[in-house]
């Protein structure tokens, strides 16, 4: 009974100080922004055939993929332009994502970047080992039928297996930028540059902004070396969060609820039904 007045007591402390705006805020980890890239062409954007002898995590890029990514390095400078700006980089290990990340560090000072990063989570989708070609043709085909979330490639994952590691990524970058919080780096000074691929990036999305299956299955994978991004918003009362830059959103073919997390949806709501 003592047990149960104590808590009673205890709801009633903390309605009031949800009422009075008591709270005490966690400190916010966010950075100014999060840039997800994928990786310039690869030689299997190119020519499938490249999977018959070639591993798939050593594909490496082409030219054309080179070029590409040199451009996005002065792509992402403009971007990130203010002064004591500061860059972390995560990156899979993937020597396509490897080669586009060394096109983009030289566009940042050794004093600029806090960290780089090699994010296995982040990798590619596992569709085979030394591939078939028509085989995967065909796998791909059914995919398309039976959605690229749920289907399972024959000997690789689904893409829900993509979502599930890519998920248990982010509480590690969360800790990662907490860390650097703590160090005394201001987060409205820090960038987040993540090199992946189109599916892992997309998942990455899902995962952050809460979308749904459907949301998901209504995208589109970004083209090589296309810069998605994620920048930090408040509002009035102090309360932050992630946004999708508008013209990423209209290049991924998403639905105009897809920019920000799903509980900033409800906070938003029940906020103005207070109002009325």
């Amino acid at each position: 009974m003592f047990f149960v007045r104590c808590l009673q007591a205890s709801r009633r402390s903390f309605s009031s100080a949800s009422n009075n705006f008591e709270f005490i805020h966690k400190p916010d980890f966010r950075p100014k922004r999060i840039i997800l890239l994928r990786h310039g062409q690869s030689l299997g954007n190119a020519d499938e055939s490249a999977y018959v002898t070639t591993a798939d995590w050593r594909i490496p890029l082409t030219n054309l993929g080179k070029e590409q990514a040199v451009d996005a390095g002065r792509c992402l400078r403009e971007k990130i332009r203010e002064e004591d700006a500061k860059v972390i980089f995560y990156h899979s290990p993937y020597l396509r994502t490897k080669q586009t990340l060394d096109e983009l560090l030289p566009y940042f000072s050794d004093s600029e970047i806090l960290s780089c990063l090699e994010e296995p989570r982040i990798c590619e989708q596992q569709i085979g080992n030394f591939q078939n070609v028509q085989q995967v043709l065909d796998a791909k085909k059914e995919r398309s039928k039976f959605g690229r979330f749920f289907y399972r490639f024959p000997s690789g994952e689904a893409g829900l297996d993509v979502y599930n590691r890519v998920s248990s990524f982010i509480p590690t970058l969360v800790r990662d930028l907490d860390r650097h919080r703590r160090s005394g780096i201001d987060m409205d000074n820090v960038n987040v540059v993540i090199v992946t691929h189109g599916l892992s990036l997309r998942l990455f999305l899902m995962r952050w902004f809460q979308w749904s299956v459907e949301c998901f299955e209504e995208s589109q994978n970004p083209g090589n070396c296309e810069l998605v991004t994620m920048n930090k918003r408040k509002d009035h009362e102090g309360h932050a969060w992630m946004e999708l830059e508008e013209k990423d959103r209209q290049s991924l073919c998403l639905p105009d609820a897809c920019t920000v997390p799903r509980n900033v949806h409800l906070h938003r709501k029940n906020s103005a039904s207070v109002v009325k």
